[in-house]
């Protein structure tokens, strides 16, 4: 498969931030290109890349109502990026928890049993 062919997927879709508040637009309301490039110092052309990024992680949908094509946000891919960002968030969970038993705790030993026993979860 040729790298043009090849699908992006949610995470380098929203690697970049032009990308980002594209999606943040689309959040809003369905809008068209037009409307879209005039939120950003740059060409309707980079704006159609970002949006064609956008459309291969299936982030976006366009659909062409007259002479233009009024693009939706389609956020259920979106998910995958909260799981793996919620495996993140138990972890520092986790460390600061451990932390605030440091500082609340100066004198308890313990604390090298609560992270030997993370480390084995």
């Amino acid at each position: 498969m040729s790298s043009s062919a090849q699908k992006h997927d949610v995470f380098q879709a929203i690697a970049d931030p032009t990308r980002r508040e594209v999606l943040r637009l689309l959040a809003e309301k369905e809008r068209p290109i037009s409307e879209i490039t005039a939120h950003f110092p740059m060409s309707r052309t980079a704006i159609a890349k970002h949006l064609q990024v956008l459309s291969e992680a299936e982030l976006v949908s366009g659909q062409k109502v007259g002479r233009e094509k009024i693009y939706r946000l389609h956020p259920e891919p979106l998910t995958e990026l909260k799981q793996w960002l919620s495996f993140y968030e138990k972890f520092w969970e986790n460390k600061l928890s451990i932390l605030k038993h440091i500082v609340e705790n100066p004198s308890d030993h313990s604390i090298g049993l609560i992270e030997r026993e993370d480390r084995h979860k």
